[in-house]
C-alpha cells in the first residue's frame, strides 16, 4: 500500500456556488397550509410518495413542518398516495 507522503496529490475540486433558494410559502406570505390542496402538497413529495427534503425544496423550517403535516393529513384521508401503486421490476 502506498504511504501517505507517496500519494498523488489530487486537484483543486471546485465547487459550482448555488443561491440559496427561497421558502415560496414565505415569498408568498401564505401562513397556513391546507391538506386539503393536494395539487399544492403533491409539489413537495416524490414520484414515489416520499417528503421532499427542506435542502431539495427551499422551505423554510417552519413552513416545513406544517408541509409535512398537512401531507400526513391528506394521506391519511386518501388525498395522496402513502406509495406508489406497483414497484417497477417486482
Amino acid at each position: 500500500m502506498a504511504r501517505r507522503e507517496e500519494r498523488k496529490p489530487r486537484g483543486k475540486r471546485r465547487f459550482k456556488f448555488r443561491r440559496k433558494k427561497k421558502c415560496n410559502f414565505c415569498v408568498n406570505k401564505i401562513d397556513s397550509i391546507g391538506y386539503k390542496d393536494a395539487a399544492l402538497l403533491r409539489q413537495y413529495i416524490t414520484n414515489r410518495g416520499k417528503i421532499k427534503p427542506r435542502r431539495k425544496t427551499g422551505v423554510c423550517a417552519k413552513h416545513q413542518r406544517r408541509l409535512a403535516l398537512a401531507i400526513k393529513r391528506a394521506r391519511h384521508i386518501a388525498l395522496l398516495p402513502y406509495t406508489v401503486e406497483y414497484a417497477r421490476g417486482s
